[in-house]
């Protein structure tokens, strides 16, 4: 059972050669899908192969094995064995965002999530590019693919919209399990992670969802979509737009899992085996991963470590804080690999029907990992202690709350700098694993830059679908703005895009425009002071030399692009005075508290004013 004080919180209200010579081509412009027949059942040898599309909630970037942890991730490091990593991978600092471009392959401006709901600011809250969820001017390449004839599915973390037309049953999935929200317990199906929304929205194929009372996020996600599967092997029917039996078409797999977002939770029998493993801290654990991160050939031998300034020294920490620390890193360690084994689950069920060489697995994170501390915040100090129990001997398990904050943040980045909501590297650059692609080299590690707005691209030109353009069923949508990677992975090239092609970024006024090897970034505080650096990325991914004075044109190239892509994707520039954590506070109050509250407060209202008009009348 649900413990009594969370039901009672509830009401007191407190405060993510090729085979076939087109598969390496672009996608390029075709029909709208409705004009478009029906998708011949293709003979075996010509099917496309399966695609598995895996994203994990605020991993860092050395968060993996085989990018450097110490984390126990065997099966997701025998994916990158077989296949690549791309090192330089980047995607927004939160996130929606990250989620819209993800499906899309369209900047999240351009998309309709500018910003979160949670963090983005009043002036700009239904603006043009700014709906924090998906607009009409997109179509999602699960839409594609299932016009194709392939069988879609997805369960795990949404949050890209809860509107109905907005509900993966119409943005292109046969069956679908999704949590709506950003997000909520690993443990309680309906505990909310904090109190920014009334309650966890569920959806089952586009209704509400009767769930579990208890579960475990990473388990039940998996058992769904493998329950999808069997249920196809067991009953053959027709797939939609296709005369084949649903088993004999290929299938597209959203596995957008929890872990390791806010409250950090996981099984004892992960965690147990972390003990002690980060009694040293964090400076110590920083180091060891650029040190492995180097010897795997992930970054450069000679990447600097990136400063963490108001990193407090660990050994001066007093003990209970240090074991309280070294605790929580513990659980998000053991978050991890929770995740990893139910993926290892996952490929041996589809090893089991056959399934699994041809299949390909494309694995990343949707930003870095989660500085924040609700426990800082007055407000959410109080909830959470209202919601959850603090004892250290239970942290991971039901009724606690594990988190990070920022300092083991910043090391899940390690050698980067920064976490999620910030443009620095240790936000934006996440890992990438993509494996089983026909005919591609194994073992394969990628520097190239590359974008979220790539994978839509890289998957449609993997399946042979085409993107429609410009146009949808009659309607305008907005062109695919990423590239196919398969030239990369095929090894017929080394570059996704040219030396001199631009890629912009903004999220809460934090900004950067990518230029080959080169990177401008713009910070807002604490993380920054509002000023644009440059930096060579590929040299010095940890952003620890900026290169502005010595290379003065490049400098102002690169900010004349960013104008330009500021200005073309309607940026709006932030309010004076920004703050994100002061906005999420504004943001629940005006979203949650007072809707909550409207009528109680009213009711009250009117009886005080009752009252005072019979004292008056007494008074006469």
């Amino acid at each position: 059972m649900m413990p009594l004080q969370h039901k009672v919180a509830e009401y007191a209200g407190l405060a993510l050669a090729a085979l076939m010579a087109i598969l390496a081509q672009p996608a390029v412009s075709a029909p709208a899908a409705a004009s478009r027949p029906a998708a011949a059942a293709p003979a075996s040898a010509q099917r496309p192969p399966n695609i598995v599309l895996i994203v994990a909630d605020d991993l860092g970037f050395s968060d993996l094995g085989s990018f450097g942890a110490e984390f126990a991730t065997p099966h997701l490091d025998a994916l990158a064995r077989r296949g690549a990593r791309f090192t330089n991978f980047h995607v927004a600092a939160s996130c929606s965002p990250t989620r819209a471009m993800l499906l899309t392959g369209v900047d999240n401006h351009l998309a309709g999530v500018g910003n979160m709901r949670e963090t983005i600011p009043r002036e700009h809250f239904g603006q043009p590019g700014y709906l924090s969820v998906l607009n009409d001017r997109v179509v999602t390449f699960a839409s594609l693919l299932q016009d194709a004839g392939w069988r879609t599915y997805v369960a795990g973390k949404w949050h890209v919209g809860k509107e109905p037309h907005n509900l993966p049953d119409q943005r292109g999935f046969d069956r679908s399990l999704v949590q709506g929200d950003s997000g909520s317990d690993n443990w309680y199906t309906a505990q909310r992670y904090l109190d920014l929304a009334d309650k966890v929205d569920w959806f089952e194929n586009g209704k509400p969802a009767k769930m579990p009372e208890r579960y475990y996020s990473s388990e039940y996600f998996v058992d769904r979509l493998m329950g999808w599967l069997r249920a196809d092997q067991a009953a053959p029917g027709l797939a939609s737009n296709s005369s084949a039996p649903r088993r004999d078409r290929p299938f597209f797999l959203y596995l957008p899992f929890q872990a390791n977002h806010l409250p950090v939770q996981a099984p004892p029998e992960f965690i147990a085996k972390y003990r002690g493993r980060y009694d040293a801290g964090w400076t110590a654990l920083r180091q060891a991963r650029r040190d492995r991160a180097k010897a795997l050939g992930i970054i450069p031998p000679g990447t600097p470590l990136a400063a963490t300034p108001g990193t407090p020294d660990w050994s001066s920490l007093p003990p209970a804080e240090r074991a309280l620390r070294a605790r929580h890193m513990e659980v998000y360690a053991g978050m991890a690999e929770a995740m990893d084994h139910h993926i290892g689950r996952l490929i041996a069920y589809l090893k089991e029907i056959g399934e699994y060489e041809r299949t390909v697995f494309v694995f990343l994170s949707d930003n870095g990992a989660e500085g924040s501390d609700p426990y800082s915040v007055l407000s959410g100090r109080l909830w959470l202690r209202w919601q959850y129990r603090g004892d250290i001997a239970n942290l991971g398990g039901p009724d606690t709350y594990g988190v990070i904050g920022p300092h083991w943040a910043s090391t899940a980045a390690a050698p980067l700098a920064g976490y999620k909501f910030y443009a620095t590297e240790g936000g934006i650059r996440v890992p990438l694993v993509i494996s089983g692609v026909p005919g591609m080299k194994t073992d394969r590690i990628h520097p190239t830059f590359t974008h979220a707005t790539d994978i839509a691209p890289t998957l449609l030109a993997l399946a042979g679908v085409p993107h429609p353009g410009s146009s949808y069923r009659g309607k305008p949508v907005e062109p695919l703005a990423g590239r196919s990677l398969l030239p990369v992975l095929l090894g017929q090239s080394d570059q996704v895009r040219t030396p001199h092609e631009p890629v912009g970024y903004e999220l809460s006024g934090n900004a950067a425009l990518f230029k080959g090897n080169f990177k401008l970034v713009r910070n807002l505080p604490p993380m920054g002071d509002q000023q644009w650096r440059l930096f060579d990325i590929v040299r010095d991914p940890g952003e620890t030399r900026d290169l502005s004075a010595e290379m003065p044109d490049l400098f102002q190239a690169m900010q004349a692009d960013y104008q330009a892509y500021a200005r073309s994707h309607g940026v709006l520039p932030m309010p004076p005075g920004y703050d994100p954590v002061r906005q999420v506070e504004i943001n629940a109050l005006l979203n949650v508290y007072v809707p909550r509250f409207q009528w109680p407060a009213l009711a009250l209202l009117a009886l005080l004013l009752t009252g005072g008009w019979l004292w008056w009348r007494r008074r006469k």
